[in-house]
């Protein structure tokens, strides 16, 4: 769980008054944001998508403060990527990968990692814009989410789902882009209702209507603030409603190991050389337990982009982010202990000296 710090106080209290009509509301720093109990156990919700989830989302912030407002204080934020701030304390844990595709996510197999290394108990998924936006049919979309939800249910068969009809999109260059979505989002509540259970079950939340491109966009495409605190304003309902049910088959229950798995992860330059440098990442295990695998996001600074790894698995996203998992052989670390991985980045011919944001995922199974 990661806290970003706090924007000046005349922006928060702009932002405020953006809010009220919506009913949300932002804290200045005085009076700092609750944290979830210390002693309660957490909920784990992985927001779940691509950049209008993550990049930064700021809807999330929002959403994760309306419910500390409303007592939702035992919840958890979960993913592999942190947050890129907002401007308000909140746990801005995400799994929003820019540029990524939801039929890439599932042919490439690569969400059960990403569950591995989080254990959600509830998925909010806006999920499909760059397959809309790509021309890939509802049917191919709608297949990519049911081999997601049976993933999801093979980590925790008791996972819950919240799946958006997606925001509208109108980008300059897709005159079809618009309709597509229509048509998209018009298939979802039948795929909801057949892909339901009633231990698993998958709910529908409409974030389409009312949402204007014009207004709520800066691009036809990524929410701005307005954008955002209509996203905010639908998820939660629905989110607080599953949050009063309870629950069940939590794996964060208390008492589990894992939920003191903890490493940290520290960025070391190397050479560098017109158009790209050589780097080292160290991960350590923080914890009083031993550690089973690790995950590290890596942000490099100024438009790099990772090329190559050893000593780890490189999955890249659009906006440059890189995912490294261990590659096995280093990825049981004792209480302690420490272990390294290196990669090659490309620059671009403008970039500054080589820097990087770097953070750490643990798991531990017993």
């Amino acid at each position: 769980m990661r806290v970003t710090d706090h924007l000046p106080l005349r922006v928060l209290l702009a932002l405020t008054a953006l809010l009220l009509p919506l009913g949300l509301t932002l804290t200045p720093p005085f009076a700092p944001r609750a944290a979830a109990a210390p002693d309660a156990t957490p909920v784990r919700v992985m927001p779940l998508g691509d950049s209008i989830t993550g990049s930064p989302g700021c809807w999330r912030a929002l959403l994760w403060n309306r419910l500390l407002d409303a007592g939702h204080t035992d919840i958890d934020f979960v993913g592999t990527l942190p947050g890129q701030g907002c401007g308000v304390a909140y746990d801005g844990d995400n799994e929003g990968h820019g540029g990524e595709l939801v039929t890439n996510l599932a042919d490439q197999d690569l969400l059960p990692g990403r569950l591995a290394a989080t254990r959600p108990d509830i998925v909010v998924m806006h999920f499909g814009t760059n397959d809309v936006w790509s021309s890939v049919s509802p049917d191919r979309i709608l297949a990519a989410y049911t081999k997601l939800v049976t993933q999801m249910r093979a980590a925790n068969p008791d996972t819950r789902l919240l799946v958006a009809q997606i925001i509208p999109m109108n980008p300059a260059g897709c005159t079809g882009c618009a309709q597509r979505v229509v048509d998209f989002n018009a298939r979802i509540p039948g795929w909801a209702a057949e892909t339901s259970t009633t231990r698993s079950p998958v709910t529908v939340v409409d974030q389409w209507t009312g949402f204007d491109t014009a207004t709520d966009t800066y691009d036809g495409v990524h929410p701005g603030d307005a954008g955002n605190e209509k996203i905010a304003a639908r998820w939660y309902p629905a989110l607080a409603d599953v949050l009063d049910q309870g629950v069940p088959g939590d794996p964060g229950d208390p008492g589990d190991p894992g939920d003191d798995a903890t490493c940290t992860a520290s960025f070391r330059a190397g050479s560098a050389w017109p158009g790209g440098y050589q780097a080292e990442v160290t991960v350590r295990n923080t914890s009083t337990v031993a550690l089973t695998g690790w995950t590290v996001t890596v942000a490099p600074a100024d438009g790099a982009r990772l090329t190559q790894v050893w000593g780890g698995t490189l999955d890249s996203s659009a906006d440059g982010t890189a995912t490294v998992t261990d590659a096995g052989w280093n990825g049981a670390l004792s209480p302690g202990a420490s272990t390294s991985f290196g990669f090659l980045a490309s620059t671009p011919a403008t970039s500054g000296a080589p820097a990087a944001t770097v953070g750490c995922t643990a798991t531990a199974t017993f």
